[in-house]
């Protein structure tokens, strides 16, 4: 079975620097680096079998958006060789405004 190398552009890792802190100041430490260590374990799964989740070539093209336990939205791209973990949404976020092309900000 073919891999691909699993990397994760600037704005995912600080996207899951936010969510640890967003949830270590609710919840702690332990729970805030035990959920951003699965959700990241999950995120490097991705080179093992990357077709999954749902193309949204409507806001990027060969942007794919997969769900993590029903509280984030992991938004990737897959090239010849390569997962690109281009952003980790935490619910309630609206991935259609943080992706759509044209968007340089990224709100915490």
């Amino acid at each position: 079975m073919r891999s691909f190398r699993v990397l994760f552009a600037p704005e995912a890792q600080d996207d899951l620097d936010a969510l640890f802190a967003y949830i270590a100041d609710r919840s702690g430490r332990s729970p805030a680096r035990s959920f951003t260590g699965s959700l990241t374990d999950y995120c490097l799964g991705l080179g093992i079998a990357p077709e999954r989740g749902t193309r949204r070539d409507d806001l990027a093209p060969g942007l794919r958006l997969l769900g993590y336990r029903r509280r984030a939205t992991i938004a990737f791209v897959v090239t010849a060789d390569e997962v690109i973990v281009l952003r980790i949404l935490y619910r309630g976020r609206d991935v259609k405004a943080l992706l759509a092309p044209g968007d340089d900000d990224s709100p915490n």
